[in-house]
């Protein structure tokens, strides 16, 4: 992907190149970037007006809902326009396999995204099975089946077709919208970068672990957080990021990511549960513990959100919630 522009750089762009650097975040409709652009940004408004509003835009998520609400307060017309400029299920998917991009009618941003879910996989069985529902879909509903796939697998959108497939209109195109609006930000997020020297978007990770067995916080516990990437040919492969051992009240001493290292993606906390509890003489710790190193694979989608991602533990059991 091409070097991210600085969101304080961008906002002062002309409009033209502001609208050449984001009208693409909707699928071949500039038109609400645009909009955005004319009631933002526009020369025509007084220079202190403009000012203002990019005063508000101080991070990615409000410059993201500014512009979506342009897509929100369109007609019904032109939402099932936006829907419809979206390419069909099955192209999506031959489009994962091409090598060139111009062998179909599909934009860079949505090859991209095919590629990443790792669609050009599918077996003859689930090709067809995917080319079935896809059909009985678009026989229902007046667009194309649309889903973000950047972060999903060839089950997810299978599930996720299977499942909505028997939804109203009124309740698909609701769903739809949902979808093109989170392919709008994963895209944005592309292309918008904090100002050099700044805390990031303001958003950071945290963690803290507590002993249900004991009814204690779980301190000295070992963690070790991992990024997972994909690799060549969509094969997934995770790199360790930070080391860290949980303080009395079991939890670290800062945040696990802030500023320019929280990054939106996909993580793992590894929690060793299992040399955790075995200073304690009633937890009746095995040679082969039931619980050793304890999972967490979780993702993180918005820079400028807190995510808080605890333990609540025991030897049997382990259970997490997303907090804030």
């Amino acid at each position: 992907m091409p070097n991210k522009i600085p969101l304080n750089v961008l906002l002062d762009l002309p409009p033209a190149e502001f609208l050449s650097a984001l009208g693409g975040i909707y699928e071949k409709s500039p038109w609400i970037v645009e909009a955005f652009c004319n009631a933002t940004l526009s020369p025509n408004l007084d220079a202190s007006v403009i000012q203002a509003n990019k005063d508000t835009l101080s991070n990615v998520r409000l410059l993201f809902a500014a512009i979506e609400k342009f897509m929100r307060n369109a007609d019904k017309e032109k939402q099932l326009e936006l829907l419809r400029s979206h390419p069909d299920l099955c192209l999506k998917i031959d489009a994962a396999s091409c090598r060139e991009e111009q062998d179909i009618d599909i934009t860079p941003e949505s090859v991209h995204e095919q590629r990443r879910a790792n669609l050009s996989s599918l077996t003859p069985e689930e090709r067809s099975t995917f080319t079935s529902l896809n059909n009985e879909y678009k026989a229902k509903f007046p667009f194309p089946f649309i889903l973000a796939v950047r972060n999903a697998s060839k089950h997810t959108v299978l599930s996720a077709l299977r499942g909505r497939i028997h939804g109203t209109l009124e309740e698909e195109v609701e769903c739809a919208l949902f979808q093109v609006n989170k392919i709008a930000w994963m895209r944005l997020l592309d292309i918008v970068d904090c100002p050099e020297g700044s805390d990031g978007h303001g958003g950071f990770l945290t963690c803290h672990v507590l002993d249900t067995a004991n009814g204690i916080p779980a301190s000295g516990m070992r963690i070790e957080l991992f990024q997972w990437e994909n690799g060549e040919e969509g094969v997934q492969r995770k790199q360790l990021i930070g080391s860290f051992v949980t303080n009395s009240d079991g939890r670290l001493n800062g945040p696990a990511l802030a500023g320019k290292s929280f990054q939106v993606g996909t993580y793992e906390w590894n929690f060793y549960v299992g040399d955790y509890f075995a200073k304690y003489s009633s937890s009746r710790i095995s040679g082969t513990p039931f619980l050793d190193v304890v999972p967490l694979k979780f993702g993180l989608d918005d820079p400028t959100e807190h995510y808080h991602v605890p333990l609540l533990v025991s030897p049997w059991s382990y259970s997490t919630y997303r907090g804030s």
